[in-house]
């Protein structure tokens, strides 16, 4: 069984930072790409950044310059630094997973964490 745990989120004020963090199940032994989305009640879930295994990463235009996303595979975390952030930012954010291999099988996924609540205050 495939788990991600999310932690990290909060509230801060304009201007400030957070780091998000997203951890999965143990029994995991490699995951092809990671990432974060983020979705506000009532609107499709959005990409805010991924990273795959070898540490490509890809961003949203509305981050870019202020969210860096990273990974440690040995542990199978990703991460999210956010500057800068700014009341726009506010949203439940996702990990999610593609591409897992596990107990010798292979599973595409997505697997999506259970969200961790960032808010940013003007």
């Amino acid at each position: 069984q495939v788990q991600l745990v999310e932690s990290g989120g909060g509230s801060v004020q304009a201007g400030g930072s957070l780091r998000l963090s997203c951890a999965a199940s143990d029994n995991i032994f490699s995951i092809n790409v990671m990432g974060w989305y983020r979705q506000a009640p009532g609107k499709q879930r959005e990409l805010v950044a991924t990273v795959t295994s070898r540490d490509t990463t890809n961003y949203a235009d509305a981050v870019k310059g202020r969210f860096t996303i990273s990974r440690d595979n040995a542990k199978n975390t990703v991460y999210l630094q956010m500057n800068n952030l700014k009341p726009e930012d506010t949203d439940v954010y996702y990990c999610n997973a593609q591409g897992i291999r596990f107990s010798g099988l292979y599973y595409a996924g997505p697997y999506w964490g259970q969200g961790t609540q960032v808010t940013v205050s003007s």
